[in-house]
């Protein structure tokens, strides 16, 4: 059976939907050749990467008079979007609301994801599909627990209207520094650090060696997240230390000095010192 399609404007085929070796469903993008959530599937790097390790069920029953912010760069088919949606859903009456704000360049992929045939396999069933296509067609939706709107358009640029230190939790989803390099910059980086306020912390599924660089270039603090596979690493970052679990170390930085690819494409002068001085590395 053929790939099911969806195209951009003027006709242009965007993307795919695929069955990996493991027998899940997956979204290629047809430009890149890069697949969405490569050999475990959607639904299970949702959660693994994303949702359990951001803590976003403890983080939402914490009352609060202001909502917890999401910021998700790299929508996609949107599964990463709808399981801290549906999380945020079943929440009681007492726990904070949640604003999720998802950025990408096009909703090509999520409107693939959507159809009658692919929806259950990206996350998509009952109020969640409702919801999904509700967003996909006016850009926003809102209920009382939950609201989540999407802003099109390139990076950093989307990001400057964005109120500074609004966001308690980045998905930092685009596609690979291969395919994307100019998201995996120091300036992409300090763009969304902008936005971060204390205890935020950023979940990423890069673990290469120029993209942590980068996020400790930006003024993050920076650590191994959670495998969501087996050998599969990502990297968590936060504005303090403190908030990470497993914090890079020193042997880290001897790793970083030995590197072949140590670095992002913008990398200041005397990037290894910079690194090396801050306080993560001091013991």
């Amino acid at each position: 059976m053929s790939p099911s399609e969806a195209g951009h404007g003027g006709g242009q085929i965007g993307c795919e939907v695929v069955t990996t070796r493991s027998g899940a469903r997956a979204m290629r993008d047809l430009g890149t050749g890069e697949l969405m959530h490569p050999i475990v599937g959607p639904l299970v790097e949702a959660e693994r990467l994303y949702v359990a390790p951001s803590r976003l069920e403890e983080r939402l029953r914490k009352e609060a008079p202001a909502p917890l912010v999401l910021l998700e760069v790299g929508l996609g088919a949107g599964s990463n979007a709808i399981a801290a949606w549906k999380v945020s859903e079943r929440m009681p009456t007492t726990a904070r609301r949640l604003e999720i704000v998802s950025f990408d360049r096009t909703l090509s992929a999520m409107d693939l994801a959507l159809a009658d045939e692919h929806a259950p396999s990206f996350g998509y069933e009952g109020d969640a599909l409702r919801v999904a296509r509700t967003v996909v067609a006016e850009r926003s939706h809102q209920s009382a627990r939950t609201s989540w709107r999407v802003v099109l358009g390139e990076l950093p640029e989307t990001l400057a209207p964005e109120p500074e230190g609004s966001a308690d939790v980045v998905f930092w989803d685009p596609f690979s520094p291969r395919a994307n390099p100019s998201l995996w910059t120091v300036a992409a980086l300090v763009a969304i650090r902008r936005l971060c306020r204390a205890g935020a912390t950023l979940h990423t599924y890069s673990a290469a060696t120029a993209t942590r660089s980068a996020l400790l270039l930006a003024g993050f603090a920076v650590g191994a997240g959670d495998a969501t596979s087996e050998n599969k690493q990502t990297t968590m970052a936060a504005l303090s230390a403190s908030d990470l679990d497993r914090p890079l170390d020193r042997r880290w930085l001897d790793r970083l000095g030995r590197s072949s690819a140590p670095f992002p494409s913008d990398t200041p002068p005397e990037a290894f010192a910079r690194i090396a001085a801050l306080p993560q590395f001091s013991s």
